[in-house]
């Protein structure tokens, strides 16, 4: 007979469960294997006694129910309002085909960045597409894979310009009616530079020989639509480059920058449905000329060719690659906002070029309706010629008029003292330009006008989205096909592991990403008034607060919007508390182990990198860094150190760095790249960090995305507080990104995977991400030496595996890492920090199935490197120099002396669900010497 019995379940357990991928069976295994008792006894082992934090993290966790309770209760604190500020944030219709298929699909936001590009070509070919996109809208010759946001773009632009003439120069011109961010942005990025920005209205402006550049709004953020042929032409007589900061769906109706003559054109793909967001996340964009393309910063896909010579998509032209340019990149930028070009790349795919032109049109023709409205009773409206803004002189009245357009619930914005601005956009209906109306006090209209306000020779005479991709049949079922493929092409974390070094491809849980879609959330725009944000005022506090906790650090800023861009703000910080004391401080020490982006960040912040060298065991060199912090004297500003170490170990004399630092008046900045090793075990603020960097989209759960979005709060101690960023909206220098915030909704993410683990689980996901780690090394130091491990023997949550013996039998690192994906394996990080090795991260979030497969996999490619070794087998013509195995090759005539089998069905792959490459091993040398950075021709004719 059966009987009742109790069952013991914690749902506080299964929450911290769901990120923690070992079972305690599991975890009980893995110590067996490691030769201790208990995981304790592990991390003792591994970290310092001394350094380790005194408290516990203190918060409790909460239940799924009750994590979404709370989210919906902030929401109800956000008031959503129609937003008809403009200043480069407008409403958009992001099509649910797009929503659901792409933003909320794990196999588009848990992919990484994709420098191994036979598993990433289904989004590559979605990032050539926003490259084609931006390239027939700008009317240049070449597009970047996006950027951070249109202010950081700009700012990249004018660093571009400066680079091009060679530092000879040093005065840029930046017309007065850009929006207040991209002017706050760029007096922030010139100042370090020693760039003289010059500003005043571009209409009179004269280019003289000391500029090296300039930049012009298209349209202008009180909406002036100029045609600034004339200004470019005088640039070029000068020497200088031309930019054009222009709208991205005003391009559908008005004369293309590159018409225009512009060398340069940014901006923002945001209105290309993807929301607001408080901020963000959103694709900028970057278009040159030819000229300019090795000068380009951040990302550039372009096509190659395969083993096979199939075409191929690949990141091209990666010698500008930070990690080996480092203090000489013309940019730290190391990533892209993929996700959200994705988007936008799908939003043109969806409405096609006669779909964006009708939406460009509407939008044009709502604002033309309403500026005639508007005359007709008397206002005056400016400007004569305009795409979607207008301007409104309204006197002392202006307060009155924005308190009752918002009774209506619209946002207008306030401009100077007595002006309303008022764009219009997607969303805009004849119902809102009524209750704008109503709030002048002007009777309603009926319908919209016809006449555009645009003159003719600005009108655009050329064509765009020829492509056939951009006139496929745009049925939902063939849209969800298109997706579905493009998709099925690469290899993301819904797949398999993926232990890339420093990255901490950890689980991304649907519950943490559920709110981001939330109208109280994503409709938000960046400048709305802060009464109507209270919700988000009161997520980030708390999100701040145990951040706070978690490091030791007394403030975070949220506004960095990728790691490299809160390196760039902490130096930055720390320059301004230097200058504030009167002290000229400019050297900046770094270990040769750091990330590549950081002597690129130092030199962006004005700094002298000075590098430090690192002993036999890949810990920093004491004396050497000793000796050079003396010799820096009274100019030392700062050293930039990771913990643990990027070399994947914890070193005993950190505490000694910081002090010797600080002795000498400098200010210690940890990389929190590595901070999955330190959740709860460490605190940087404690051990001697002035300021660290947090990788929101590491070790805070947001998704990589392909490649971004990211996050990069600083935390800093209180004596750094008066220096962090400033207000983008206010225009003034000291801002380093376009919204006060960063790329706000993402932040709802980290909030909830802290709020779900509770101090203890994100302890706890430490622990065991130091105890994947060094099962893995202790598992594989048999067949590959562990380059280097810390204290106690140990390595922290990641290590190096040593492959370089065979590299002298021709057996590359580049063949083990194409080998693994025929085992269903993402490479880990390949060459960095040490040429010729390779960085393994599992994460936390690893189950022990999956770790053991990837064992499986590597012993197997050891296994077959031998037979290189010993001569059974030439290099050239074993499965891992001809690695990846596609299908193609599966059915081609096989003449290789292995079998099928062992080619395409390596131990530890899966055979039911396998994963196959789309294309061969890529020649990247071939794609560098015939650059196309555009969609190539298909076979067939568009369809109808």
């Amino acid at each position: 007979m059966a009987t009742w019995e109790p069952t013991s379940y914690d749902p506080d357990d299964f929450a911290n469960r769901r990120h923690i991928g070992p079972s305690p069976a599991e975890i009980e295994h893995m110590l067996n294997v490691l030769g201790v008792d208990t995981v304790d006894q592990l991390i003792d082992q591994t970290v310092p006694v001394d350094l380790r934090q005194a408290e516990p993290l203190g918060w409790a966790p909460m239940t799924e129910g009750a994590v979404l309770d709370e989210l919906r209760r902030l929401g109800s604190h956000n008031l959503v309002r129609t937003s008809m500020i403009g200043q480069g944030y407008h409403q958009t219709v992001t099509p649910p085909a797009i929503q659901r298929n792409i933003l909320e699909n794990p196999a588009w936001y848990t992919a990484y960045t994709p420098y191994q590009p036979e598993i990433s070509q289904g989004r590559l070919e979605a990032l050539l597409n926003f490259q084609t996109m931006v390239i027939d809208l700008t009317g240049l010759d070449i597009a970047g894979a996006s950027l951070l946001d249109e202010a950081t773009a700009a700012a990249e632009a004018m660093v571009m310009a400066y680079n091009h003439a060679k530092g000879k120069r040093s005065r840029f011109f930046a017309a007065d009616d850009l929006h207040p961010q991209v002017r706050a942005v760029l007096a922030t990025r010139a100042a370090p530079h020693g760039i003289e920005i010059v500003t005043g209205p571009v209409d009179g402006a004269i280019p003289d020989a000391s500029w090296f550049g300039a930049i012009v709004s298209y349209p202008g953020t009180y909406g002036h639509l100029r045609d600034h042929s004339a200004f470019f032409d005088a640039l070029h007589e000068v020497g200088a480059l031309g930019i054009a900061d222009a709208d991205l769906l005003s391009l559908c109706l008005v004369k293309e920058p590159g018409a225009m003559g512009a060398d340069i054109a940014v901006g923002s793909a945001q209105r290309f449905g993807v929301q607001p967001g408080y901020g963000g996340p959103h694709a900028a964009f970057l278009a040159c000329r030819d000229q300019l393309k090795r000068i380009m910063p951040g990302r550039l896909v372009g096509v190659s060719k395969d083993a096979n010579g199939n075409r191929a998509y690949r990141l091209a032209l990666q010698a500008r690659e930070q990690h080996i340019r480092r203090e000489k990149a013309t940019s730290n930028v190391c990533t892209a906002q993929a996700l959200l070009a994705v988007m936008a790349s799908f939003y043109a795919v969806f409405h096609g070029p006669a779909g964006l032109r009708a939406i460009a049109q509407r939008v044009h023709l709502m604002t033309v309706t309403l500026a005639t409205a508007l005359r007709a009773d008397g206002a005056q409206v400016e400007p004569e010629h305009f795409f979607d803004t207008i301007t409104v002189t309204v006197g002392v009245g202006q307060a009155g008029i924005i308190a009752a357009a918002e009774q209506r619930g619209i946002n207008l914005r306030r401009v100077g003292r007595d002006r309303v601005g008022i764009a219009c956009d997607e969303t805009t209906t004849v119902e809102v330009l009524n209750k704008v109306l109503d709030a002048f006090g002007i009777d309603p209209v009926d319908e919209l006008a016809d006449s555009p306000a645009i003159p003719e020779p600005l009108l655009r005479e050329t064509g765009y989205l020829a492509h056939p991709v951009f006139h496929m049949n745009r049925a939902e079922s063939e849209m969800m096909r298109y997706m579905r493929r493009l998709s099925d092409r690469d290899l993301a974390l819904d797949r398999a592991m993926i232990p890339l070094g420093s990255c901490t491809m950890k689980l991304n849980a649907a519950a943490e990403l559920a709110a981001i879609t939330w109208p109280e959330f994503a409709s938000l725009h960046p400048f709305a008034p802060r009464a109507q944000a209270r919700g988000y005022r009161e997520l980030i506090d708390d999100l701040s607060e145990k951040l706070c906790e978690i490091t030791g650090y007394d403030a975070f800023t949220m506004q960095p919007n990728s790691g490299a861009q809160g390196e760039y703000a902490g130096l930055l910080t720390i320059r301004s508390y230097h200058a504030a004391r009167g002290e000229d401080r400019d050297i900046c020490l770094i270990p040769t182990s750091a990330h590549g982006t950081n002597p690129a960040s130092a030199a962006m912040a004005g700094l002298k990198v000075v590098p430090v060298k690192s002993t036999s065991n890949g810990a920093i060199d004491v004396a050497d860094f000793e000796a050079k912090a003396a010799e820096a004297g009274d100019r030392l500003a700062a050293v930039m150190i990771t913990y643990p170490s990027t070399h994947g170990a914890f070193e005993d004399t950190v505490r000694r760095v910081c002090d010797i630092t600080h002795e000498h008046g400098g200010q210690v900045y940890i990389d929190g790249a590595n901070l999955n090793a330190m959740v709860g075990l460490v605190r940087p603020g404690d051990i001697g960090g002035d300021v660290s960097h947090l990788n929101l989209h590491k070790t805070f759960a947001i998704p990589h995305g392909g490649g971004g979005p990211g996050m990069g709060p600083i935390g800093v101690k209180d004596h750094l507080i008066a220096h962090l960023p400033t207000d983008p909206g206010t225009g003034q220098e000291g801002a380093v990104s376009a919204a006060p915030f960063g790329s706000a909704s993402i932040l709802l993410i980290s909030w909830a995977y802290l709020a779900l683990m509770g101090g203890s689980g994100v302890t706890q996901a430490t622990r065991a991400a130091i105890l994947n780690a060094n099962y893995l090394a202790t598992r594989l130091e048999d067949a590959y030496p562990i380059l280097y491990r810390g204290h106690g023997g140990r390595v922290a949550h990641e290590c190096i595996v040593d492959p370089r013996g065979f590299a002298e039998h021709g057996v590359t690192v580049d063949d083990i890492a194409k080998r693994l994906v025929d085992h269903g394996f993402h490479a880990p990080t390949m060459s960095f920090p040490v040429p010729g090795t390779l960085m393994v991260e599992p994460t936390e979030s690893e189950p022990l199935a999956e770790l053991d497969r990837f064992v499986t996999a590597m012993l197997d490619i050891a296994r077959e490197a031998d037979d290189v070794v010993q001569g059974r087998m030439a290099a050239d013509e074993s499965p891992l120099r001809r690695a990846p195995h596609t299908t193609e090759d599966l059915v081609a005539e096989w003449d290789r002396p292995y079998s099928r089998e062992v080619g395409c069905f390596p131990p530890g792959s899966l055979r039911v669900d396998k994963y196959w490459p789309p294309v061969g091993r890529v020649d990247n040398a071939f794609g560098d010497r015939h650059l196309v950075c555009a969609c190539p021709s298909w076979e067939g004719s568009p369809e109808a």
